[in-house]
């Protein structure tokens, strides 16, 4: 069986609301294994480039895929390759951790086999003492850590993320970015949408800039160089005022 190159793919995209270009023609490419940080001001089109890859949002032109899947074509096996967090995660407060992940996997069509709950809690680092506790009582960061096990659960070769930092203090932003890091060395492709130019500086392989709909800027960190942050900034600065 042929693998895809691109975990994602985004093609010549374009979208409109009522003549009004929010995509236009947008190119973005994900590999296998890497974290992709798209970066843009208030209405520069990263909410519509998210709900293109979820299928939710149809392209006018251009061809969006997930895993080689056109997502137009077939949305469901689209869908069934990804996993999608929120910034605000949707779980049942009143369930517990274990409890929350089964019930999505056996609503998904995949009941889990014995163990896999217990490995996924504990690859994304959750504490043991909160796994039977009730989600009512857990921060974000702990939220965001069982979303991210259910997709581990799950074996979703993509992740997508909404300000995924958005609201953590500095040591759940530092514990999701090594949580990232376990992803990528996994084979996980992550593409994220964030304000959070640091924490993407820190943890992305690539940076994506977005305008008006379009990329108007990428950049890619190199091996262990990382990313020159005042230059970041002022890129960034720019598409901001611009939007």
């Amino acid at each position: 069986m042929n693998h895809p190159t691109f975990a994602l793919e985004a093609a010549g995209v374009t979208v409109a609301y009522r003549s009004s270009p929010v995509l236009d023609e947008l190119r973005i490419r994900v590999r296998p294994g890497e974290i992709y940080a798209l970066l843009g001001g208030n209405g520069a089109g990263k909410s519509t480039t998210l709900n293109t890859f979820l299928g939710f949002t149809r392209p006018s032109a251009g061809t969006v895929r997930v895993c080689g899947i056109d997502v137009a074509a077939d949305p469901r096996a689209a869908r069934a390759q990804l996993a999608y967090v929120p910034e605000n995660v949707a779980l049942y407060e009143h369930l517990d951790a274990h409890e929350n992940i089964e019930y999505f996997l056996r609503l998904a069509g995949t009941p889990p086999t014995p163990g896999a709950i217990e490995t996924a809690l504990d690859a994304v680092r959750l504490e043991r003492a909160a796994w039977r506790r009730r989600l009512g009582g857990y921060s974000k960061g702990m939220r965001q850590k069982v979303a991210i096990a259910l997709a581990l659960a799950r074996a979703v070769p993509v992740l997508l993320l909404d300000e995924p930092t958005s609201g953590l203090d500095p040591q759940a932003s530092s514990e999701f970015n090594a949580l990232l890091h376990t992803l990528r060395a996994r084979g996980t492709a992550v593409f994220m949408v964030t304000h959070d130019l640091l924490g993407a500086a820190e943890v992305a392989d690539r940076i994506g800039f977005l305008e008006r709909g379009r990329i108007v800027h990428e950049c890619a960190a190199h091996g262990a160089e990382r990313f020159d942050v005042r230059d970041l900034y002022r890129r960034y600065a720019g598409t901001r005022e611009a939007a």
